[in-house]
């Protein structure tokens, strides 16, 4: 049976907010056609262009920098405008700065108690990426507090490291290189749980970029003999309505948006708008 992308995308908002059996519920549909819904829903749209990595002829590499977006939890609107600055700047390379999953239910605070159990969440969580995967094949994968939330568990229970399987192989998405750090053209992209973009980059000498901190984007120039480096916060594309942001409920609004880096030189923040 054909799915309307539409009404997918409208269950699926649904769903991310008071889970699958309510969204059942709700629309008078079995569990697993809300799972089918969801997965229409994150299917790449028709008119979007392919966007595989490639080299540019010069050789140059510029990076599209993807924020935190904590998937399931991630802002609907968020996939297109990376897709759509990927292609603005002729991207042929992309960075998760981190967090790309949420595990809001393994979180060390406490969690919605009406909130998704740990299967529900990591299935929808993958369902949502699956689309990131299949627009950006191949990406480096910054590792974010929320992504080594698990593991941290597994630490602390004294489970060996040989019982864990990768992110990638747990996620669905071979072609991601999960990592701590990763350096291009002198900049080293790191999720920043440390401090500010500006601190790290004074602290280090070296142009950094970076997220976690969802309420910055901006880009700050240190100029000084023989130097010349920036700290880039990318912002982020998180849903802030949905329960597993309820903690920032009176925080200063999301900063919605991505980064661009070109040849290490140049650094671009892309927001939304911020009606979105």
């Amino acid at each position: 049976m054909a799915v309307s992308k539409k009404k997918a995308e409208k269950v699926r908002k649904w769903c991310v907010k008071h889970g699958e059996e309510s969204t059942a519920s709700k629309f008078g549909i079995s569990v697993e056609s809300v799972r089918r819904y969801n997965r229409a829903a994150s299917s790449p749209p028709s008119y979007i262009k392919d966007v595989s990595p490639t080299f540019r002829r010069d050789g140059s590499l510029r990076v599209l920098v993807i924020g935190d977006i904590h998937a399931p939890f991630d802002c609907e609107a968020y996939y297109n405008h990376c897709i759509n600055v990927y292609n603005k700047y002729e991207c042929n390379h992309v960075i998760f700065i981190g967090d790309v999953i949420d595990n809001h239910y393994s979180s060390y605070h406490e969690t919605d108690a009406d909130g998704m159990g740990g299967m529900e969440e990591l299935d929808m969580a993958i369902s949502h990426l699956q689309r990131w995967h299949e627009t950006f094949p191949i990406a480096d994968v910054i590792i974010g507090n929320h992504d080594r939330m698990v593991m941290r568990k597994a630490q602390s229970s004294s489970i060996p490291t040989r019982w864990i399987k990768e992110y990638k192989e747990v996620l669905g998405t071979p072609g991601w290189n999960f990592t701590d750090r990763v350096v291009y053209d002198g900049v080293q992209y790191i999720h920043g749980e440390g401090g500010t973009a500006r601190t790290r980059s004074k602290k280090d000498l070296m142009s950094t970029v970076q997220g976690h901190l969802h309420t910055q984007a901006y880009v700050e120039w240190t100029i000084g003999a023989g130097v010349k480096i920036f700290g880039m916060q990318v912002g982020c594309g998180i849903d802030a309505e949905s329960y597993a942001m309820g903690y920032a409920r009176n925080f200063p609004k999301p900063a919605l948006g991505c980064g661009v880096v070109m040849s290490g030189k140049v650094a671009v923040n892309e927001l939304m708008s911020i009606n979105l």
